[in-house]
This record gives structure tokens, C-alpha cells and sequence, in this order.
């Protein structure tokens, strides 16, 4: 098979799978109408490799490494268990990697067709990553006039779209942003009413205490004014206590 013409495998064909020159046809010459036609033909699709066959493929090796590891361990001599033990290690072991391990394609032989597909696939699908190409695109939309008027339409509405998703949310955080402002202005307001309101309470306090009049001054000649005056001379006329001297207690 080569350029995607001529057999898969030629197994069962009865052919050396080459592909040659049929001389006995007569090849009828393309006009001009035909040649411009030809651009209209749709490209190739580019077939896609066989999961199953792949994972048939990658089961089938892992079962060849497992079978000579276990005629290994039988020309040395150990127990069935135990063989059958590192059998097991060595296939689970083996599984584990062929599902993480990435094709390349230089490694493969050339009738691993499917494998070659799918290495050919990851490489072009890294390629793509690098290129920045999009996942939508197809060969020959940028020939396709309308095509290309579609995919401008759809880009300006998409557009407007963002535009006026932006336009709601910035109406969205100006009515926010306003609604923060009045309860601001709101609160402000109630905290300045209660001041007001203490420091009237405040100024009549100071008011009704310095209209009050003074309290009364008792008469010079009243009991309480007795009373004071005779306990200031009962304290004046107790005789005053010297304090003890170290020298009184002292032996002549």
C-alpha cells in the first residue's frame, strides 16, 4: 500500500502487494472542464487506525515477553508457583507500561499499518498544538468563499454576544456599586442623627442642671450648727498623748 492506493496487506491476495501500471488500459486525457473540477472533489479522508487491533497487538507482545520468561524459569528449574507468580508480576507489569508508552513510528515495522497510523496521528496532532491550528478545521476552508463569509458572520455574532454579555455585567456591578453607596450614605445619615440626637441630650442636661437653684445653707444658729461646734470643742480640749520613747523603758 502506498498514498493510501493499493492493498492493506497483500496475505491472502496472490500478489507481491506492489501496485503497477495497467497497460492494457487506455487512459482517456482530462479537459480543461475536468482539470477545474477537480478542486471541487472533496480531499481524501484519512482513515483512522483500529483501537482493537492495537490493543490485540500490544496484548500479543506483552504474552510473547511473559511466554519466554517462563520458559526461562523452566530450564532452571522452579516450581509451577513460582513461575506462575513472576508470570503474573511481569504481565501486569507489562500492561501497566504498554498503556502509558507513546508509538513512535521509526520503531515499527512497516506492516504494523495501524500503529503507524496512530504514531502518524499523535504527530500531527502535535504539530497542530504548535501551529495553533483549531480543532474545526478542514482542507480547503480557506479556498471556500462561503465558507470563509460564514465563519465571519458567526465570528461577529459571537462577538456581540461577548460584547453584550460584558455590557450586563458591568450594568450589573454599576447597580451594585450604587446600591453599596446609598446603604453608605444610609448608614452615615442614621450615625449623624444619633449624635445629633445625644448632643442635644447633652446640651439640655447642662442647661436644666445650671437653671437648678443652689442647695440651702443650714443658719449659724441651728442644732446641726450646735452640734458641729460643740464636737469641734470636745476634740480641741482632749489632751494630745505623747508618744513612747525607747528612752522611758530604759534602766538607770
Amino acid at each position: 500500500m502506498y498514498n493510501g492506493i493499493g492493498l492493506t496487506t497483500p496475505r491472502g491476495s496472490g500478489t507481491n502487494g506492489y501496485v503497477v501500471r495497467n497497460l492494457s488500459a487506455v487512459r482517456s486525457h482530462q479537459s480543461v472542464q475536468d482539470r477545474a473540477s477537480a478542486w471541487d472533489v472533496a480531499p481524501p479522508k484519512h482513515r483512522e487506525p483500529d483501537a482493537e487491533i492495537l490493543e490485540h497487538e500490544r496484548k500479543r507482545k506483552v504474552e510473547v515477553k511473559c511466554l519466554e520468561l517462563q520458559l526461562k524459569l523452566e530450564d532452571d528449574g522452579l516450581d509451577e508457583d513460582k513461575i506462575e507468580e513472576q508470570v503474573n508480576e511481569l504481565r501486569q507489569k507489562l500492561l501497566a507500561e504498554a498503556n502509558t508508552l507513546v508509538q513512535n513510528a521509526k520503531g515499527l515495522k512497516p506492516s504494523d499499518t495501524h500503529a503507524i497510523a496512530a504514531a502518524k496521528k499523535d504527530e500531527l496532532s502535535k504539530m497542530a498544538r504548535a501551529l495553533g491550528t483549531r480543532q474545526d478545521y478542514h482542507e480547503g476552508d480557506a479556498f471556500d468563499r462561503e465558507k470563509q463569509e460564514e465563519q465571519r458572520m458567526r465570528r461577529m455574532a459571537e462577538r456581540e454576544e461577548r460584547e453584550r454579555q460584558r455590557e450586563e455585567e458591568r450594568a450589573k456591578m454599576q447597580a451594585q456599586k450604587e446600591k453599596w453607596e446609598a446603604d453608605r450614605k444610609e448608614r452615615e445619615r442614621l450615625r449623624r442623627r444619633e449624635e445629633d440626637r445625644r448632643r442635644k441630650e447633652r446640651e439640655e442636661e447642662m442647661k436644666r442642671r445650671e437653671r437648678m437653684p443652689p442647695p440651702p445653707v443650714p443658719p449659724r444658729g441651728g442644732r446641726d450648727y450646735r452640734d458641729r461646734r460643740s464636737r469641734s470643742r470636745s476634740r480641741s480640749r482632749s489632751p494630745i498623748r505623747r508618744a513612747a520613747s525607747p528612752d522611758d523603758d530604759r534602766d538607770y
